[in-house]
């Protein structure tokens, strides 16, 4: 094999580590994509369970208060009060579990294929200097 060949050979597996580059790209960004679409339904989730919790603690306010102005009356007033707590209570365990369910990240399996991705091309470069 004479220079020329060296180099032609070099250029073509050049080429191909570009290729393969490029298609774990894109199959990045469809993982990426996937992985976005799942963390969006789960956060979807927790986000409705906040906020049926923040309806039910309105609803509990909007509603308790008149009743306990007209309830006002000895012994009848507790009914009403045990009635509001029961909602506050059911409102803050939905909040509390859709902020538990809520998540604010980096798509793991992505961001960890990008790293596998790297090393490869660094190894695949690498060797083709060899």
């Amino acid at each position: 094999m004479d220079a020329t060949d060296k180099r032609v050979s070099s250029r073509g597996l050049l080429g191909s580590v570009i290729s393969d580059a490029q298609r774990l790209v894109a199959l990045e960004i469809a993982l990426a994509k996937q992985e976005v679409k799942e963390l969006a339904t789960g956060n979807a989730i927790a986000v409705g369970l906040m906020a049926l919790g923040a309806v039910l603690a309105v609803l509990a306010i909007l509603v308790a208060i008149p009743v306990l102005v007209v309830m006002l009356v000895p012994w009848k007033w507790e009914a009403a009060a045990i009635w509001v707590a029961a909602y506050l209570i059911v409102a803050l365990v939905l909040i509390w579990i859709g902020k538990a369910r809520l998540q604010v990240k980096l798509p793991p399996r992505t961001m960890e294929s990008l790293k596998e991705n790297k090393e490869w091309a660094l190894r695949r470069v690498k060797s083709n200097g060899r």
